[in-house]
């Protein structure tokens, strides 16, 4: 894998965790319960695959040898 793509990894996850926790702080009250638990679920789904992308992307980042 290449330091380009590494980073990127590393990016994107950082960046949908902060997304979806943020969404998950600023929702409003008055939805229905089903609406909490559906975006409480996409939540928790997508803050974990954003953490598997920047530990891909980390363990990516150092094992690219260094030229």
């Amino acid at each position: 894998m290449s330091r380009k793509i590494a980073g990127f990894l590393i990016v994107l996850g950082a960046f949908m965790v902060f997304e979806w926790v943020n969404l998950v702080f600023n929702l409003a009250d008055g939805h229905p319960t089903a609406f909490y638990v559906v975006h409480g679920i996409l939540a928790a789904v997508n803050v974990v695959l954003g953490i598997v992308l920047v530990l891909i992307g980390w363990r990516g980042l150092r094992k690219v040898p260094v030229a």
